[in-house]
């Protein structure tokens, strides 16, 4: 009677020994699913309206991970009602994700798709206010951070509201609007009393959620061969895209990742929370959103692997611009970390991006492959450059 008591009144506080949960895995699978919706949204839209309005889909995507990553730090998620509830948002999360598809062109019949994935994202984050107080019991500065809070989700969630009702090409903007307003107000509440018990946990949650979107990476191969007859250029396309995620996974977690996390576990206090929301929350999205900008570049050469020549504007910018995007976001994410850019990757990100015009006439399987040589090409230079240092971290 009295576990029963105390688990109806707080939840179990985490401490510097807590660790990612199968629990916590499980509800990521969810954002795995979603992941593939924004892939799949953007090749069905073809466009770059339709590129920008997937990137908004899955920066709400990483908001409300962002979210849950906070309020798993802080207690243990897999435990009576902070279950409960979780297994709720991913209901709703799921659904939002269904919904993803006619996110911004609501199909004929059914419900509007539009309003369902703006209520459903409402659901899943009123859930993480009402469970962050809960796990904030006994905790009023705490408290009164959560409820900080409040204002950049309900302002940013009624301009997504607001937008699905209102249709057209005005929901894009209102809900770009949404996201940068939640985002913006969050980030100047940021400073407060927040808890992060476990930099383990922390750095764990973060890295398996790039895995996720690698993971995602390698569906767009699949899904993008599935399309045609096993043959010679569908297996060259599987080899360079397989490449292409390879190199990205090992730019970040050869060295940068663990490195990060060696200086993360040291800070205490502010540092740490500042650290946590700039480097984790914040910097972690361009890696995620260039990984998923260049799965759909890989998708739409497979898709047209068979083509001679034309891959496209689009393609050669979500390809080359997605693997330019992770290299920015990796080397900020360091530079927050360790205070040094990593220069190899601005100059990678900066010859990939000059590279988009030069891969747009070209066959849609050698843009890939020179995406794939490129991204090699930096993963050897630094190995090679960074062979001493890499030995240090690692062991």
């Amino acid at each position: 009677m009295q576990l029963r008591r105390r688990t109806l009144r707080a939840a179990r506080v985490s401490d510097e020994s807590h660790r990612v949960t199968t629990f916590e895995l499980f509800f990521d699978l969810v954002f795995v699913f979603a992941f593939t919706q924004v892939t799949g949204f953007m090749a069905h839209e073809h466009s770059f309206p339709g590129v920008l309005q997937g990137m908004i889909i899955l920066g709400l995507l990483w908001w409300s991970w962002v979210a849950f990553s906070w309020l798993g730090n802080q207690t243990h998620v897999d435990e009576g009602i902070m279950r409960l509830g979780l297994s709720v948002v991913m209901v709703a999360m799921f659904i939002a994700a269904l919904a993803i598809p006619e996110a911004f062109d609501d199909l004929e019949g059914g419900l509007s798709g539009p309003l369902v994935l703006a209520l459903a994202y409402f659901v899943v984050r009123l859930m993480h206010l009402a469970l962050y107080l809960y796990a904030a019991v006994g905790d009023k500065p705490l408290q009164r951070q959560v409820l900080k809070l409040s204002g950049a989700m309900f302002s940013g969630c009624a301009l997504l509201i607001v937008g699905a009702v209102i249709g057209g090409t005005a929901q894009t903007w209102f809900w770009l609007a949404g996201l940068v307003v939640d985002i913006a107000l969050t980030y100047l509440v940021s400073g407060g009393d927040w808890r992060l018990p476990s930099a383990a946990h922390w750095t764990e949650r973060h890295g398996l959620v790039v895995i996720l979107a690698l993971g995602e990476s390698i569906v767009a191969i699949g899904v993008g061969a599935s399309r045609e007859p096993v043959s010679v250029p569908i297996l060259l396309g599987a080899v360079f895209g397989i490449a292409l995620s390879v190199c990205l996974w090992w730019l970040h977690f050869d060295v940068t990742a663990i490195a990060a996390e060696h200086r993360f576990a040291a800070l205490r206090g502010h540092e740490r929370i500042s650290a946590a929301v700039d480097a984790y929350s914040y910097l972690h999205l361009p890696l995620v959103a260039g990984i998923i900008l260049s799965a759909f570049g890989v998708e739409d050469v497979l898709a047209h692997v068979y083509d001679t020549e034309d891959f496209g504007l689009l393609g050669s910018f979500a390809l080359f611009g997605g693997a330019a995007l992770f290299l920015l976001g990796s080397s900020a994410f360091w530079r927050r970390m360790s205070g040094s850019w990593k220069k190899l990757r601005l100059v990678g990100a900066a010859v990939l991006l000059l590279l988009i015009p030069v891969a747009a006439p070209l066959a849609p399987l050698a843009a890939l492959a020179l995406a794939s040589v490129m991204t090699a090409v930096l993963v050897v230079a630094e190995s090679m450059l960074d062979a001493e240092a890499r030995v240090s971290i690692r062991e």
